[in-house]
């Protein structure tokens, strides 16, 4: 009887022993939220590197800009993946929020696209504009089109401008203000849009290519609404969210980057 349980114990010995083994290999996993394109694009090529390094990533994705953020305050995700630091601060003053960035990892130029008419110099007076209704979206827009010499807006409004600070509007334009993710859709409705980068991508535009005008990679707009990796405040020196921000700046993703958008998304390391 002795034996018997001699032998029993040294097998259960055994067998915690293989499986303190197994569980020290498994990967840890970091969620992160992103909208799809081209955050969750980027994110799967950031994972292969992530995986050399042990950690196991799963990419939430969201279709709109407020979800993603809501998400990481209450703890569903451990990071996410698609806006700029304007968009943020706002979001964090209006939402109590607590979220900071830890990387920036690229840059999507804003353009402005040809909806019913062609070229800038076509639009005629009262042309509908359709521009992103989100307050530093919306700004940056105004800003893109003031660049082109259709509007002055108040130099007082910066980032917060809305068309309630145009000052000046030769043309009447009329401004249409729509959810971002919507203005793609909008081009058959309108004269011109002025559209995210990455909802441009995602419907099948580019801004080298179908733009009528955007942002300049060398503006101080490419520094100000760099795309970032943002946490929640408290887990900046998580050393996972560390792995991840090196995997998303990795020379691995900078080619696919370069590779794969041809200019419409620019690397920011």
């Amino acid at each position: 009887m002795k034996k018997i349980l001699s032998l029993l114990l040294a097998l259960t010995l055994v067998i915690t022993l293989a499986g303190c083994g197994g569980t020290s290999k498994t990967p840890k996993k970091i969620v992160v939220g992103a909208t799809p394109v081209p955050h969750a694009e980027v994110l799967k090529v950031a994972k292969e590197v992530l995986q050399e390094k042990g950690y196991e990533l799963e990419i939430k994705e969201f279709t709109d800009y407020v979800q993603p953020n809501l998400s990481l305050q209450s703890g569903d995700l451990d990071a996410n993946y698609f806006q700029h630091t304007p968009y943020l601060n706002d979001f964090n003053a209006e939402q109590k929020t607590d979220l900071v960035p830890i990387a920036s990892i690229h840059y999507e130029p804003l353009g402005i696209y040809p909806g019913k008419t062609k070229s800038l110099g076509e639009l005629k007076d009262g042309a509908q504009v359709a521009i992103p209704n989100d307050t530093t979206n919306e700004a940056r827009a105004l800003l893109l089109l003031e660049a082109q010499g259709l509007i002055k807006v108040d130099p007082n409004a910066g980032l917060k401008a809305t068309i309630n600070d145009i000052v000046e509007n030769p043309k009447n334009l009329k401004f249409i203000e729509i959810e971002a993710a919507q203005l793609v859709r909008s081009l058959q409705d309108v004269n011109i849009a002025v559209i995210n980068g990455n909802y441009a991508i995602q419907g099948g535009l580019n801004a080298m290519t179908d733009a009528l005008a955007k942002e300049e990679k060398d503006s101080e707009a490419a520094v100000t609404y760099a795309n970032i990796l943002v946490v929640r405040r408290g887990d900046e020196n998580r050393e996972d969210l560390k792995a991840l921000a090196e995997a998303l700046q990795s020379e691995k993703v900078k080619k696919f980057i370069e590779d794969t958008y041809k200019g419409a998304v620019v690397p920011m390391f």
